[in-house]
Protein backbone atom coordinates (compact mmCIF):
# COMPACT_ATOMS: atom_id res chain seq x y z
CA UNK A 1 0.00 0.00 0.00
CA UNK A 2 3.00 2.34 0.89
CA UNK A 3 4.24 1.26 -2.95
CA UNK A 4 1.31 2.92 -4.64
CA UNK A 5 0.96 5.64 -2.47
CA UNK A 6 4.49 6.77 -3.33
CA UNK A 7 3.77 5.98 -7.09
CA UNK A 8 1.02 8.48 -6.79
CA UNK A 9 3.11 11.19 -5.18
CA UNK A 10 5.66 10.93 -7.54
CA UNK A 11 3.28 11.20 -10.55
CA UNK A 12 1.44 14.49 -9.06
CA UNK A 13 5.50 15.79 -8.67
CA UNK A 14 5.46 18.92 -10.71
CA UNK A 15 8.21 18.58 -13.04
CA UNK A 16 10.76 21.49 -12.75
CA UNK A 17 12.44 23.78 -15.97
CA UNK A 18 14.06 21.80 -18.90
CA UNK A 19 17.78 21.33 -17.78
CA UNK A 20 19.81 19.05 -20.03
CA UNK A 21 23.46 17.86 -18.79
CA UNK A 22 26.01 19.45 -20.91
CA UNK A 23 28.52 17.23 -22.49
CA UNK A 24 31.81 17.89 -23.84
CA UNK A 25 33.47 15.35 -26.54
CA UNK A 26 35.84 16.05 -29.52
CA UNK A 27 36.20 19.14 -27.87
CA UNK A 28 33.06 20.56 -28.37
CA UNK A 29 30.57 21.57 -25.92
CA UNK A 30 27.62 20.37 -26.68
CA UNK A 31 24.07 21.53 -24.44
CA UNK A 32 22.55 17.67 -24.13
CA UNK A 33 23.44 14.03 -24.70
CA UNK A 34 21.40 14.13 -27.22
CA UNK A 35 23.20 16.72 -29.16
CA UNK A 36 26.36 14.57 -28.44
CA UNK A 37 24.57 11.66 -30.07
CA UNK A 38 23.39 13.23 -33.12
CA UNK A 39 26.99 14.23 -33.32
CA UNK A 40 28.44 10.62 -33.71
CA UNK A 41 26.08 9.14 -35.04
CA UNK A 42 26.82 12.32 -38.63
CA UNK A 43 30.32 11.14 -38.01
CA UNK A 44 30.16 7.98 -38.40
CA UNK A 45 27.95 8.27 -41.18
CA UNK A 46 30.45 10.32 -43.00
CA UNK A 47 27.70 13.22 -43.40
CA UNK A 48 29.21 17.00 -42.79
CA UNK A 49 27.13 19.34 -40.86
CA UNK A 50 28.56 21.55 -38.39
CA UNK A 51 27.78 21.93 -34.85
CA UNK A 52 25.87 25.71 -34.09
CA UNK A 53 27.25 26.66 -37.50
CA UNK A 54 24.53 29.71 -38.15
CA UNK A 55 22.42 32.12 -36.14
CA UNK A 56 19.54 33.16 -38.28
CA UNK A 57 17.57 36.09 -37.20
CA UNK A 58 14.23 35.63 -36.98
CA UNK A 59 12.65 39.10 -35.75
CA UNK A 60 14.44 42.44 -36.10
CA UNK A 61 15.47 45.07 -32.99
CA UNK A 62 13.22 47.92 -32.62
CA UNK A 63 12.77 51.14 -30.74
CA UNK A 64 9.55 50.76 -28.85
CA UNK A 65 8.49 54.71 -28.23
CA UNK A 66 5.71 53.93 -26.17
CA UNK A 67 5.14 53.90 -22.55
CA UNK A 68 4.77 50.21 -21.54
CA UNK A 69 3.98 49.57 -17.63
CA UNK A 70 5.02 46.41 -16.10
CA UNK A 71 5.89 44.78 -12.83
CA UNK A 72 9.88 44.72 -12.74
CA UNK A 73 11.47 41.17 -11.15
CA UNK A 74 9.35 38.75 -9.39
CA UNK A 75 5.68 39.93 -9.94
CA UNK A 76 5.56 41.60 -6.60
CA UNK A 77 7.40 44.84 -7.51
CA UNK A 78 6.22 48.30 -8.26
CA UNK A 79 4.61 48.98 -12.11
CA UNK A 80 7.38 51.18 -14.12
CA UNK A 81 7.68 52.50 -17.35
CA UNK A 82 9.78 49.46 -19.04
CA UNK A 83 9.27 51.29 -22.91
CA UNK A 84 10.84 53.96 -25.02
CA UNK A 85 14.07 51.53 -25.26
CA UNK A 86 14.97 49.28 -27.78
CA UNK A 87 14.05 46.01 -27.95
CA UNK A 88 16.60 43.28 -29.01
CA UNK A 89 16.42 40.88 -32.27
CA UNK A 90 15.30 37.25 -31.95
CA UNK A 91 17.48 35.01 -32.87
CA UNK A 92 17.76 31.34 -33.46
CA UNK A 93 20.75 29.29 -33.41
CA UNK A 94 19.85 25.21 -34.30
CA UNK A 95 22.20 22.59 -33.45
CA UNK A 96 23.33 20.92 -37.18
CA UNK A 97 23.43 22.70 -40.27
CA UNK A 98 24.64 22.00 -44.07
CA UNK A 99 24.15 23.15 -47.44
CA UNK A 100 21.38 21.03 -47.57
CA UNK A 101 19.56 20.13 -44.42
CA UNK A 102 19.03 21.53 -40.60
CA UNK A 103 18.82 19.57 -37.57
CA UNK A 104 17.56 20.72 -33.99
CA UNK A 105 18.04 18.10 -31.04
CA UNK A 106 15.14 18.42 -28.83
CA UNK A 107 14.63 16.40 -26.29
CA UNK A 108 11.91 18.41 -23.48
CA UNK A 109 11.45 21.73 -25.39
CA UNK A 110 11.55 24.50 -22.90
CA UNK A 111 8.09 26.90 -22.62
CA UNK A 112 9.59 29.25 -25.42
CA UNK A 113 10.88 26.62 -27.94
CA UNK A 114 7.19 26.07 -29.66
CA UNK A 115 6.91 29.77 -30.23
CA UNK A 116 10.53 30.18 -31.70
CA UNK A 117 10.68 26.72 -34.04
CA UNK A 118 7.49 27.97 -35.43
CA UNK A 119 8.90 31.37 -36.25
CA UNK A 120 12.38 29.17 -37.30
CA UNK A 121 10.03 27.35 -39.67
CA UNK A 122 8.63 30.41 -41.12
CA UNK A 123 12.31 31.77 -41.92
CA UNK A 124 13.04 28.58 -43.53
CA UNK A 125 9.92 28.72 -46.09
CA UNK A 126 11.02 32.28 -46.98
CA UNK A 127 14.46 32.29 -46.90
CA UNK A 128 16.25 29.21 -48.18
CA UNK A 129 13.27 26.93 -48.82
CA UNK A 130 15.93 24.22 -50.06
CA UNK A 131 17.22 23.50 -46.88
CA UNK A 132 15.11 20.46 -45.20
CA UNK A 133 14.63 20.28 -41.15
CA UNK A 134 15.08 17.01 -38.67
CA UNK A 135 13.68 17.43 -35.33
CA UNK A 136 14.48 14.50 -33.43
CA UNK A 137 13.40 14.20 -29.82
CA UNK A 138 15.47 11.00 -28.89
CA UNK A 139 18.10 8.39 -30.24
CA UNK A 140 16.14 6.22 -32.30
CA UNK A 141 14.88 9.71 -33.87
CA UNK A 142 18.40 10.52 -34.61
CA UNK A 143 19.16 7.10 -36.14
CA UNK A 144 16.30 7.42 -38.46
CA UNK A 145 17.72 11.52 -39.41
CA UNK A 146 20.48 9.83 -40.74
CA UNK A 147 18.64 7.33 -42.62
CA UNK A 148 16.47 10.12 -44.28
CA UNK A 149 19.65 12.03 -44.80
CA UNK A 150 21.19 9.06 -46.70
CA UNK A 151 18.29 8.56 -48.95
CA UNK A 152 18.36 11.92 -50.11
CA UNK A 153 21.60 11.39 -51.15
Amino acid sequence: MMLIMKTRLMKNKKRGPVRAKKVSFDGINFASGLEKYMYTALKEAKIHAVYEGAVFELQEGFFFDTDSFERQGNGKGEMINRGRKKILNIKYTPDFVSETFIIECKGRANESFPLRWKMFKKHVKEHIPHVTLYKPQNQKECDLVIELINKRK
